[in-house]
C-alpha cells in the first residue's frame, strides 16, 4: 500500500509541473535561457524558475551571432509577461521549457527568425521547416554560409576552470 501511495505522489508530482505556468521573464541569460517568475509560487521555493528553451540551441555568447541571439530573445520576452510550460529538466537542473509572450512562441520564433538552430534532441522536430525557411532566406545566423552550430563551438573551447 505504501510503494502505491508513493507511486502516486511521483506522478502528481510529474503532472502538477505539466501545469503552464504565468509569470515574467525577469533575466536573459543568454539566447536559449532565461530566468522566470511565476505569479504564484510557495514562500520555502525560489522565487525563479531557471529555464532553458526547449527544442533550440542558440550561439553562445563570444560565438558569433552569440549576442544578437541574446538581443533577440530580450526583445521578445524580458519583462514581459508569458506563460511557461515545462517538459523537463536538463542535466543542470535547468528546467526545459516553452515561453509564450501574448501568443507568440518564443521558442519557434527565435529559430524562424535566425537566431537558433532547431535541436536535434527536438522530439517533435516541427522546428526543422522553420529553420530550414530562415536558412533559405539567409536571415540571422544563416548570413553567415557556414555558421558554427553551438555544440560543435562548445566542444572547441577550452576546458573551464583551469
Amino acid at each position: 500500500m505504501r510503494r502505491l501511495l508513493a507511486l502516486f505522489l511521483l506522478l502528481a508530482a510529474g503532472v502538477a509541473w505539466a501545469e503552464p505556468l504565468s509569470g515574467v521573464v525577469i533575466v536573459v541569460i543568454d539566447g536559449d535561457t532565461l530566468l522566470f517568475r511565476p505569479d504564484h509560487y510557495h514562500p520555502s521555493s525560489r522565487a525563479f524558475i531557471k529555464v532553458r528553451l526547449a527544442g533550440i540551441d542558440a550561439p553562445e555568447k563570444g560565438q558569433p551571432y552569440g549576442e544578437a541571439a541574446t538581443r533577440a530573445l530580450k526583445d521578445m520576452a524580458l519583462q514581459q509577461r508569458a506563460t511557461l510550460e515545462i517538459v523537463a529538466t536538463d542535466v543542470y537542473g535547468r528546467k526545459l521549457g516553452r515561453i509564450e509572450v501574448d501568443a507568440l512562441p518564443v521558442n519557434e520564433e527565435l529559430v524562424r527568425r535566425g537566431y537558433a538552430w532547431s535541436s536535434s534532441r527536438n522530439p517533435y522536430r516541427a522546428m526543422r521547416p522553420l529553420q530550414d525557411d530562415a536558412r533559405r532566406a539567409g536571415i540571422g545566423l544563416w548570413q553567415d554560409p557556414a555558421p558554427t552550430p553551438p555544440w560543435m563551438w562548445r566542444r572547441a573551447q577550452p576546458a573551464r576552470g583551469r
